[in-house]
């Protein structure tokens, strides 16, 4: 058996580009527009594990309301600064609803409200504004 991707519905699939392209740094592999259909597929990889990706999956017109998406639980992703990563998101506009207060770890949502963990890699010393930084919201 292998592995293949997880699928996620997209409201707005610019924005979620933006999220995982420009925030996260993953690239798109491919992509399926499916005109009879009314949907576009994109997949999506990080470099270190290209074999793991993520489906983007946006309905065209679509109104449909996907929840707060807590039933999916979230995705996971190993960073190589935590730091960065959390402060080029948070640049971009995103709330970092867990701070990663302990140079290891922090929680972010995706434009679709997917909760995302970042893990640092390795462990990096505690540093500010990170561990004064309060919880937002629900992760």
């Amino acid at each position: 058996m292998k592995y293949l991707h997880s699928m996620i519905r997209v409201r707005d699939l610019d924005a979620s580009l933006r999220f995982y392209g420009e925030g996260l740094g993953l690239r798109e592999v491919r992509r399926k527009e499916v005109p009879e259909g009314k949907y576009t597929l994109v997949f999506l990889a990080a470099a270190d594990s290209p074999e793991a990706e993520i489906e983007l999956t946006w309905n065209w017109g679509s109104q449909e309301d996907y929840g707060s998406a807590r039933n999916f639980g979230h995705l996971a992703f190993r960073v190589n600064d935590i730091y960065a990563t959390c402060a080029r998101l948070q640049a971009m506009g995103y709330t970092i609803h867990r701070p990663p207060r302990d140079g290891h770890m922090a929680f972010v949502r995706s434009p679709d409200l997917i909760s995302i963990e970042l893990l640092q890699e390795g462990h990096l010393a505690p540093q500010e504004p990170w561990v004064s930084m309060p919880n937002t919201g629900s992760r």
